[in-house]
């Protein structure tokens, strides 16, 4: 399979693209600078660009067979150009006739109680409203989409680097906790989970959580 893989340089793009490679598909890794340190294979292609502008997701996208995004606003941005980034991307799709999207989202959006939003709970940090309410947003945006293949997936309330073990646990638009009332996952199986997507095909139109 070919993936053109959106936000390659950061955290979870370098391991979405290490798990890609690991299993035998072609990346190509798409970033501002056009560098994605670390990662050295002849299956992989690291490529300048600007996810924000729908031509150039379409020239990007053409030719692949799968876009996963693991796109976010970088240091000081505006958390609101999470839509701009959808919307751009989902157009560029569209140009370039390729179905299959898997978008990296957040957690805030999902439920952890009938009528109660992770965003909405007291424990929620106040810092991050701004970035969870704009991936609410462009989640929103996402899910009036029916002519792509989506699947919108989110992490544990903690994502950090950590093991691959290859296990975790999924919910449909509600948070995955433990027996403790924990949510994590590591980025690695994160990646491990996001590439399981992309083989399958499974959870389209779907605002799936991962955790343990």
């Amino acid at each position: 399979m070919r993936v053109l893989l959106l936000g390659a340089s950061g955290r979870i793009g370098r391991r979405v693209a290490t798990e890609l490679l690991d299993r035998g598909h072609e990346v190509t890794a798409v970033s501002r600078s056009g560098t994605v340190e670390g990662i050295d294979h002849s299956s992989f292609v690291a490529v300048s660009g600007d996810a924000s502008d729908a031509d150039a997701v379409a020239r990007l996208a053409t030719g692949h067979d799968a876009v996963a995004s693991a796109l976010g606003p970088s240091d000081g941005e505006d958390p609101a150009v999470l839509v701009e980034l959808m919307d751009a991307v989902v157009e560029g799709m569209r140009r370039a006739s390729v179905d299959r999207l898997v978008w990296t989202g957040g957690a805030g959006g999902l439920h952890v109680g009938p009528d109660t939003r992770l965003v909405e709970t007291e424990e929620f940090p106040d810092e991050w409203e701004g970035l969870a309410q704009s991936a609410i947003e462009a989640y929103e945006d996402l899910a009036e989409v029916d002519d792509l293949e989506w699947t919108y997936l989110a992490p544990a309330a903690l994502i950090e680097p950590g093991e691959r073990t290859g296990e975790y646990r999924t919910a449909e638009g509600e948070l995955v906790a433990d027996d403790d009332g924990d949510s994590y996952i590591s980025m690695e199986d994160f990646a491990v989970a996001l590439v399981d997507l992309l083989e399958s095909g499974d959870a389209v139109h779907t605002y799936l959580a991962t955790g343990y």
